[in-house]
This record gives structure tokens, C-alpha cells and sequence, in this order.
């Protein structure tokens, strides 16, 4: 399976911007820019896009293992918080904050479940920074 996005810049790096553009079309000329990156411009980022596959990978693989292990969550709210050191230009880490309603489960099994899902989602085994989680069960 490929999945693919396009992205188009135009310009110097402070003056210019971009465009986004993924496969299903979810980002569709999606603008980004240095203001949007390092300021409080309008638009989306690299670093925002890769919070959000964080997040979301996590939240479906914390499911699978939930559902292998006999539970069924109702909710899963995870956020993951990309930092960037800007002076370096390096990404250094991303923490996962997740809030779960899972009926009938432990607190060991629970926490358990969840640093599995940090550990083994395919976008964790993608990242070479620090992951950090902090679980709290509902």
C-alpha cells in the first residue's frame, strides 16, 4: 500500500508558501508557510501534519490492541504534541496525551495497551525522536 502527497513552493523561504496536496484530496492546495511553521501564520505545517498522523496512528493501533485483548474502547482522545527546537531545525520529540473510556479494563492492562500502541504504531516506528505518553483511563 502507497499513499502519496504533493507538496508546491513558491518563493524565498520567509517570503514564500506552499501548497499541500494529498491523495484523497482531504488537503487540497492546503497553504503553508514559514509564518505558519515558526510564527502564528495562517495555514498548516509539516510538523502540525505529523502531530496529527502521530495521533491518529496511535489512536488505531491502541484500538487493534485494545480489541486483540478482549476490550472495546468508547472513546479515545489523543493529542500529540510535535516540538521542534527552531534554532537547530530539528524535530525532538513528540508526546502522546491520551484519554480513554474502555469498560471493564485494569489500570496495569490499561497502561499496558497504551505504551504498546506508543512503542509499535507504524508512525512511533517511523519517528527516530523521543515519544513521550501520558495515559489517563476515564
Amino acid at each position: 500500500m502507497k499513499r502519496t502527497a504533493d507538496a508546491v513552493w513558491s518563493g524565498s523561504i520567509k517570503e514564500g508558501n506552499g501548497k499541500l496536496t494529498t491523495q484523497s484530496k482531504t488537503l487540497d492546495g492546503s497553504q503553508y508557510s514559514f509564518k505558519s511553521r515558526f510564527e502564528d501564520g495562517r495555514g498548516t505545517n509539516p510538523d502540525e501534519l505529523l502531530a496529527a498522523a502521530h495521533a491518529g496512528c496511535f489512536a488505531m493501533a491502541l484500538s487493534l490492541i485494545l480489541g486483540e485483548a478482549g476490550y472495546k474502547p468508547d472513546s479515545l482522545e489523543v493529542t500529540s504534541t510535535v516540538t521542534m527546537d527552531a534554532e537547530k531545525l530539528e524535530l525532538t520529540g513528540s508526546h502522546l496525551t491520551l484519554k480513554a473510556r474502555i469498560p471493564n479494563i485494569d489500570k496495569e492492562k490499561f497502561n499496558e495497551c497504551a505504551n504498546a500502541a506508543k512503542d509499535n504504531c507504524p508512525v512511533s516506528k517511523a519517528l527516530s525522536f523521543k515519544i513521550s505518553l501520558d495515559a489517563t483511563l476515564l
